[in-house]
């Protein structure tokens, strides 16, 4: 390839500023759980006021991704990438300083927004700025270590913030790092837009937007056990909603998203294997946390050093695939790498036997042996699309994560219910309001087994434990046919991808 076409330090120091969005986003919120406690005492917000603060800012994520992707195309992506970070400064200190729930919500969601406009961004301007396929392999990975990073740091950062300051001093975070993309943007990022410059279809923003509101809420109704008809009508409507929306996209000359994309094998391959792949991990992690803690009894500190080497794991398989893929065919190496992902979810079906050491190897094993394909698959999916549609590209990379990820709590948590349920056997002293309410979660069983005489608490106790293994046991096997369900699919459509460096014939 032309010396002239690969990225030099200039570019390289760009990428370290747009790692800094990433970074933040994944910080934003694993904080905001360490902050709930002391929002609740001084804003006293309901239920249901709590829940759209923890949820609002997700959701609109999900549903502007393809929008903004699209406007980044079409405007510039460093022009969006600024005018997201502004507004998420802005909204960040409208967060801190919010004086009552309704106004947190607000902010939240004004977060939300603000926040689609920066994955996309970051994305596609990788694409415009790493022309090799080599280097853009691993600025992507070393983008990923930052988003991976800012999980591993952000409880850590968070709580000492929390320990010293007020809760909003958890919120603040985003004004320093936004500030820094504002002034360095424009020195280090290149801009880019589309040559041909249309105008945004209003009707298919809508339909767009609201579709994925209308999916992601009934898919996370689901995974969080609501009852009643809300979710299953919410997913009915997003459903109609999707298909009017790709319907429309078809008719039109410059359309939101352009569905040409998916006639890309490699592009339509590694997007539905990363959708399976994300599937797994929500749901498996939000199990074994509770394993962890109400099972084996680990403190919640233990629980979260145990997951440590998780984070080891993912961050030297993404720092090491760019050199693995330089001598191992796309294919192989994904497809390698989810068979080891699948033997390591499958350990976690020994948790009943071999405990703590089955579910901290067998999380490992999933992290590690998923890391190349996350790499690799996005990547390609941006890659693939022609320079003028990545930042679609990317915007649905990303919406395919976070559908994936809502997906796989509600299906390997409908697993794990149902066998838990199906299992337990809660003693006949036990008054039946309690025994509904041990019936329903393990954590309610061990709330209500705290209230028992000392006989019947271990006895349901241990009853609650056996049921949860069980149902863990289950879903881990059910998990890992996914996987291997993936791997299947990355080696059949990644096959035509060259290696690394090597001339499109794989030479």
């Amino acid at each position: 390839m032309d010396i002239q076409q690969r990225a030099g330090k200039r570019e390289w120091i760009g990428l370290a500023v747009l790692i800094l969005p990433t970074l933040l986003l994944s910080i934003d919120v694993t904080v905001l759980h360490l902050a709930v406690p002391a929002l609740s005492e001084d804003l006293r917000p309901t239920g249901a006021q709590l829940l759209w603060i923890n949820d609002i800012y997700g959701f609109l994520i999900a549903g502007f991704l393809i929008p903004m992707g699209t406007l980044g195309d079409r405007i510039g992506r460093r022009r969006l990438l600024l005018i997201g970070a502004a507004a998420f400064a802005l909204a960040s200190a409208a967060a801190a300083y919010a004086p009552s729930a309704e106004v947190l919500i607000a902010a939240r969601a004004a977060l939300g927004v603000a926040g689609a406009t920066l994955m996309p961004s970051t994305l596609s301007l990788i694409r415009t700025m790493f022309h090799d396929p080599a280097q853009r392999t691993t600025a992507i990975s070393l983008w990923m270590v930052g988003f991976t990073g800012g999980m591993v740091i952000g409880p850590l950062l968070g709580g000492s913030l929390l320990e010293t300051f007020w809760w909003g001093a958890a919120f603040l975070l985003g004004v320093p790092v936004m500030a820094v993309l504002l002034v360095a943007g424009p020195l280090l990022l290149p801009e880019y837009r589309s040559p041909a410059v249309g105008r945004i279809d209003a009707p298919s923003v809508v339909l767009s937007v609201a579709a994925a509101l209308a999916v992601t809420y009934g898919v996370k109704e689901l995974a969080a056990g609501g009852a009643g008809a809300v979710a299953p009508l919410s997913l009915v409507a997003g459903t109609a909603l999707a298909v009017v929306f790709v319907r429309r996209q078809r008719g039109l000359a410059e359309p939101l998203l352009d569905l040409r994309l998916f006639a890309e094998r490699r592009f339509s391959g590694a997007l539905g294997t990363l959708m399976l792949v994300i599937l797994v991990g929500p749901g498996i992690g939000l199990l074994t946390a509770q394993y962890l803690q109400l099972v084996l009894g680990l403190s919640p500190l233990e629980a979260g050093l145990w997951t440590l080497p998780n984070a080891v794991a993912i961050i030297f398989g993404f720092v090491a695939t760019p050199a693995l893929a330089r001598r191992v065919r796309p294919a192989v190496l994904a497809a390698g790498g989810l068979v080891l992902g699948a033997a390591g979810v499958l350990l976690l079906t020994m948790a009943g036997t071999s405990g703590l050491a089955a579910l901290v190897t067998g999380q490992t094993l999933f992290f590690l042996g998923g890391s190349p394909l996350l790499v690799l698959g996005i990547d390609i999916v941006v890659g693939a699309a022609p320079p003028e549609r990545s930042g679609s590209a990317a915007a649905l990379s990303e919406t395919a994560q976070e559908f994936g990820g809502a997906a796989g709590l509600a299906v390997f948590g409908s697993i794990a219910a149902a066998v838990y349920q199906a299992r337990l056997r809660v003693p006949e002293e036990v008054p039946a309001e309690a025994a509904a309410a041990a019936r329903d979660t393990l954590g309610g069983a061990m709330a209500v087994a705290s209230g028992q005489p000392a006989s019947v608490a271990a006895t349901l106790a241990e009853a609650a434990r056996a049921a949860f293994t069980t149902s863990l046991t289950v879903t881990a096997a059910a998990a890992s046919v996914v996987l291997l369900a993936a791997a299947i699919l990355a080696a059949t459509t990644l096959r035509h991808v060259p290696r690394l460096g090597s001339s499109p014939d794989g030479s």
